[in-house]
């Protein structure tokens, strides 16, 4: 799986607090290994974030994502709480 972070993720990044930042860290590292983990609670988006999906890092924090060729490419569009991403 070849992870791609856009601009936009990586700021939203920078900005959350260390220990979020090591949590966000870690889901990335579970994803790789088993994109589907129910622990991440995958799943895809409607409406207007058609095309993308959501994972859960930790409690509170949400990765929207899309991906391509069966997570072969996956590129991070957002990180952040759950009304600050969707």
């Amino acid at each position: 799986m070849r992870i791609i972070y856009r601009k936009q993720f990586l700021k939203q990044f920078n900005k959350l607090e260390r220990r979020r930042q090591e949590v966000v860290e870690e889901t990335v590292d579970l994803f790789r290994k088993n994109p589907l983990d129910l622990t991440l609670r995958n799943h895809a988006l409607k409406g207007a974030m058609s095309g993308r999906r959501s994972i859960s890092a930790g409690f509170d924090l949400r990765l929207i994502f899309e991906e391509r060729d069966g997570y072969a490419i996956v590129i991070m569009i957002a990180v952040g709480k759950h009304e600050e991403v969707y």
